[in-house]
């Protein structure tokens, strides 16, 4: 399988260096195709403040084809735009190294993930060997240990000493961009704040949509901007990538051809979970 990879800040120069670099001589099933990474940092601020709560078609419609289509490189410098996302349950096992604090705050981004998007079938097991997606909760001491099981050690050293993460996530998906299975890796250490924002972020990311956009402003997939929460925004784009009208595979046009039918329906479910007007 051919890797690609993408964080907040990276830039594609960059990216694609470091692809050439990382994905000769990796295992198939030991190299997740899509991957994704959050900076180490300081401890955010807190929730962006005067986040919009209404937004137009044509906004909602711009983040998604960006978001769920965006820049995702192979190590051929090749540009695909298909949709990526997983075609049934997920079913999450939760590797939480004895903070039991931690796996509790998990679970909840979890179950609110699973009441705010319709359509998507999400949940915990304890049966790691049914699993399609593992979120490994580690300190920071044991970030690299835990790079390097999931990608290998030579090419966990190139995701550290390039991207420097705080939290990672990544997946590999077949020849239909079906997702068969993510990992995600949270470090424990990070404040309350910075661990929540993560969970949310590559969890969500796990789930397909793992490129970063610095031109949408309203979305924690941009590096400027951390919530900590589930934002009204990105509800509207999980609810478009998985409704049962949007296909993995799917290319643009096609997506863009169902999305106007899609939109009314979408718009009415994340108004009656949030409690808004229409």
């Amino acid at each position: 399988m051919r890797a690609a990879i993408s964080r907040r800040t990276a830039s594609i120069a960059g990216i694609l260096a470091l692809i050439a670099g990382l994905a000769a001589g990796v295992p198939a099933a030991a190299d997740p195709q899509d991957t994704q990474a959050a900076p180490a940092g300081a401890e955010a601020p807190g929730p962006r403040k005067n986040v919009p709560r209404t937004f137009t078609d044509a906004e909602i419609s711009d983040g998604f084809f960006k978001i769920a289509f965006g820049a995702e490189f192979h190590a051929s410098g090749e540009r695909v735009d298909r949709v990526r996302k997983y075609d049934g349950p997920v079913r999450i096992f939760i590797a939480d190294s004895g903070r039991s604090d931690r796996r509790r705050q998990l679970e909840s981004v979890i179950a609110d993930i699973r009441d705010r998007v319709s359509g998507l079938d999400i949940g915990v097991t304890d049966d790691r060997g049914t699993a399609n997606m593992t979120i490994s909760l580690v300190r920071d001491r044991d970030l690299a240990g835990a790079i390097g099981a999931i990608y290998g050690r030579d090419r966990a050293r190139g995701i550290q000493s390039s991207l420097e993460p705080q939290c990672l996530s990544g997946f590999r998906k077949d020849d239909s961009f079906r997702i068969v299975h993510s990992d995600v890796i949270l470090v424990v250490d990070a404040g309350n704040f910075t661990f929540t924002d993560c969970a949310y972020e590559e969890v969500l990311q796990a789930l397909g949509p793992i490129n970063d956009d610095a031109s949408v402003p309203w979305t924690m997939f941009n590096d400027d901007v951390q919530l900590g929460f589930f934002g009204l925004y990105d509800q509207y784009l999980l609810n478009i990538l998985y409704h049962p009208r949007i296909r993995p595979g799917m290319t643009r046009q096609e997506a863009a051809a169902a999305l106007a039918d899609i939109l009314p329906q979408v718009r009415a479910f994340v108004a009656r979970k949030n409690g808004l007007g229409e």
